[in-house]
Protein backbone atom coordinates (compact mmCIF):
# COMPACT_ATOMS: atom_id res chain seq x y z
CA UNK A 1 0.00 0.00 0.00
CA UNK A 2 1.24 3.44 -1.14
CA UNK A 3 -1.18 5.76 -0.70
CA UNK A 4 -3.88 6.58 1.40
CA UNK A 5 -7.84 5.40 -0.21
CA UNK A 6 -9.65 8.15 2.17
CA UNK A 7 -7.29 11.03 0.84
CA UNK A 8 -4.48 9.84 -1.55
CA UNK A 9 -1.74 10.79 0.60
CA UNK A 10 1.55 8.88 0.96
CA UNK A 11 1.54 5.60 3.82
CA UNK A 12 4.15 5.20 5.63
CA UNK A 13 4.69 2.02 8.02
CA UNK A 14 4.75 2.97 11.51
CA UNK A 15 3.65 1.56 15.12
CA UNK A 16 0.82 3.90 16.05
CA UNK A 17 0.47 4.84 19.70
CA UNK A 18 -1.26 2.30 21.56
CA UNK A 19 -0.61 -0.46 19.21
CA UNK A 20 1.98 -3.04 19.32
CA UNK A 21 2.10 -4.10 15.44
CA UNK A 22 3.48 -1.78 12.40
CA UNK A 23 0.20 -0.39 10.49
CA UNK A 24 -0.25 1.48 7.25
CA UNK A 25 -0.80 5.10 8.28
CA UNK A 26 -1.33 7.78 5.96
CA UNK A 27 1.03 10.66 6.59
CA UNK A 28 -1.57 13.10 5.80
CA UNK A 29 -4.94 12.14 7.39
CA UNK A 30 -3.36 9.83 10.01
CA UNK A 31 -6.06 7.10 9.31
CA UNK A 32 -4.79 3.95 9.79
CA UNK A 33 -4.81 0.86 7.42
CA UNK A 34 -5.21 -2.51 8.89
CA UNK A 35 -4.44 -5.25 7.11
CA UNK A 36 -6.06 -8.45 8.66
CA UNK A 37 -6.29 -12.08 7.86
CA UNK A 38 -8.42 -13.58 5.49
CA UNK A 39 -11.27 -15.95 6.64
CA UNK A 40 -11.72 -19.44 4.40
CA UNK A 41 -14.77 -21.06 4.88
CA UNK A 42 -16.30 -24.31 4.07
CA UNK A 43 -17.46 -28.17 4.59
CA UNK A 44 -16.64 -31.46 4.42
CA UNK A 45 -20.25 -32.76 3.06
CA UNK A 46 -21.07 -36.39 3.94
CA UNK A 47 -23.34 -38.64 2.18
CA UNK A 48 -23.94 -42.84 3.02
CA UNK A 49 -20.81 -42.73 4.41
CA UNK A 50 -18.82 -41.02 1.97
CA UNK A 51 -17.10 -37.54 1.65
CA UNK A 52 -17.56 -35.24 -0.70
CA UNK A 53 -14.49 -33.59 -2.69
CA UNK A 54 -13.74 -31.36 -5.70
CA UNK A 55 -10.94 -31.49 -7.92
CA UNK A 56 -9.57 -28.22 -8.32
CA UNK A 57 -10.04 -25.89 -11.79
CA UNK A 58 -8.12 -23.03 -10.46
CA UNK A 59 -5.01 -21.99 -8.98
CA UNK A 60 -3.08 -22.74 -6.95
CA UNK A 61 -3.31 -26.09 -6.80
CA UNK A 62 -5.20 -26.86 -9.96
CA UNK A 63 -5.69 -30.66 -10.19
CA UNK A 64 -5.81 -31.56 -6.61
CA UNK A 65 -8.39 -32.17 -4.44
CA UNK A 66 -10.27 -30.57 -1.84
CA UNK A 67 -12.97 -30.35 -0.17
CA UNK A 68 -15.33 -27.21 -1.00
CA UNK A 69 -14.56 -23.96 0.50
CA UNK A 70 -13.78 -20.65 -0.36
CA UNK A 71 -13.47 -16.81 1.02
CA UNK A 72 -16.15 -15.69 3.09
CA UNK A 73 -18.05 -12.59 2.06
CA UNK A 74 -19.13 -9.67 3.81
CA UNK A 75 -22.85 -9.53 5.47
CA UNK A 76 -22.17 -13.79 5.22
CA UNK A 77 -21.90 -16.24 8.55
CA UNK A 78 -19.71 -18.87 8.23
CA UNK A 79 -22.32 -21.12 7.88
CA UNK A 80 -24.01 -19.74 5.15
CA UNK A 81 -20.55 -19.61 3.43
CA UNK A 82 -19.34 -23.02 3.63
CA UNK A 83 -22.95 -23.62 2.09
CA UNK A 84 -22.70 -21.26 -0.53
CA UNK A 85 -18.83 -22.83 -1.67
CA UNK A 86 -20.15 -25.88 -1.19
CA UNK A 87 -23.47 -25.06 -4.32
CA UNK A 88 -21.02 -23.25 -6.25
CA UNK A 89 -17.78 -25.36 -6.07
CA UNK A 90 -20.00 -28.79 -6.13
CA UNK A 91 -23.72 -27.80 -7.52
CA UNK A 92 -24.53 -29.24 -3.56
CA UNK A 93 -27.22 -28.67 -1.33
CA UNK A 94 -25.97 -29.41 2.52
CA UNK A 95 -27.27 -28.65 5.88
CA UNK A 96 -24.11 -27.78 7.78
CA UNK A 97 -23.19 -29.20 10.60
CA UNK A 98 -21.12 -28.60 13.89
CA UNK A 99 -17.53 -26.97 13.29
CA UNK A 100 -15.16 -29.07 12.77
CA UNK A 101 -11.91 -27.63 12.39
CA UNK A 102 -10.17 -23.74 12.91
CA UNK A 103 -6.66 -23.52 10.96
CA UNK A 104 -4.43 -20.63 11.17
CA UNK A 105 -2.83 -20.69 7.94
CA UNK A 106 -0.09 -17.98 8.52
CA UNK A 107 2.17 -18.04 5.57
CA UNK A 108 -0.72 -16.94 3.50
CA UNK A 109 -2.33 -14.32 6.40
CA UNK A 110 -5.82 -16.52 6.19
CA UNK A 111 -7.77 -18.79 9.12
CA UNK A 112 -9.74 -21.83 7.36
CA UNK A 113 -13.20 -22.76 9.24
CA UNK A 114 -14.81 -25.69 8.09
CA UNK A 115 -17.52 -27.32 9.43
CA UNK A 116 -18.98 -30.86 9.20
CA UNK A 117 -22.10 -31.08 6.48
CA UNK A 118 -24.78 -33.72 5.22
CA UNK A 119 -25.26 -33.71 1.55
CA UNK A 120 -29.58 -33.42 1.47
CA UNK A 121 -30.16 -35.22 -1.48
CA UNK A 122 -27.19 -37.12 -2.97
CA UNK A 123 -27.17 -34.49 -5.98
CA UNK A 124 -23.76 -32.88 -7.15
CA UNK A 125 -22.01 -31.83 -10.09
CA UNK A 126 -18.14 -29.98 -10.50
CA UNK A 127 -18.99 -26.52 -10.41
CA UNK A 128 -17.28 -23.71 -12.60
CA UNK A 129 -14.43 -24.01 -10.11
CA UNK A 130 -14.10 -28.16 -10.25
CA UNK A 131 -12.94 -30.17 -12.44
CA UNK A 132 -14.54 -32.98 -10.97
CA UNK A 133 -16.68 -33.62 -8.02
CA UNK A 134 -16.68 -37.22 -6.11
CA UNK A 135 -17.93 -38.99 -3.11
CA UNK A 136 -14.96 -41.25 -1.40
CA UNK A 137 -15.19 -43.54 1.28
CA UNK A 138 -12.64 -42.99 3.86
CA UNK A 139 -10.28 -45.48 2.47
CA UNK A 140 -10.43 -44.21 -0.95
CA UNK A 141 -9.34 -40.29 -0.09
CA UNK A 142 -6.29 -39.79 -2.37
CA UNK A 143 -4.24 -38.42 0.60
CA UNK A 144 -1.36 -37.43 -1.64
CA UNK A 145 -3.53 -35.19 -3.62
CA UNK A 146 -5.06 -33.19 -1.21
CA UNK A 147 -4.81 -29.20 -2.20
CA UNK A 148 -4.67 -27.92 1.34
CA UNK A 149 -2.27 -28.99 4.68
CA UNK A 150 -5.96 -27.88 6.14
CA UNK A 151 -8.24 -29.74 3.87
CA UNK A 152 -6.07 -32.99 4.93
CA UNK A 153 -6.01 -31.80 9.28
CA UNK A 154 -9.87 -31.23 8.12
CA UNK A 155 -10.21 -34.95 7.03
CA UNK A 156 -8.27 -36.96 9.53
CA UNK A 157 -10.01 -34.92 12.32
CA UNK A 158 -13.33 -35.95 10.99
CA UNK A 159 -12.38 -39.59 10.25
CA UNK A 160 -11.10 -39.45 13.83
CA UNK A 161 -13.55 -38.18 15.45
CA UNK A 162 -16.83 -37.98 13.54
CA UNK A 163 -18.94 -36.18 16.09
CA UNK A 164 -16.59 -34.13 18.16
CA UNK A 165 -15.79 -30.82 18.83
CA UNK A 166 -13.93 -28.25 17.21
CA UNK A 167 -9.74 -29.21 16.29
CA UNK A 168 -7.63 -26.26 15.73
CA UNK A 169 -3.98 -26.12 14.54
CA UNK A 170 -2.06 -23.66 12.88
CA UNK A 171 0.22 -24.28 9.90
Amino acid sequence: MNYCSDCGGPIVLEVPGGDSFQRHVCSACGIIHYKNPLVVVGCVPEWQGKLLLCKRAIEPRMGYWTAPAGFLELDETLEEGAARETAEEACARVEIGSMLAAVSVRHTNQVHIMYRARLLDGKFAAGAESLEVRLFSPEEIPWQDIAFRSVTFSLQTLLADPQGGVHTTSF
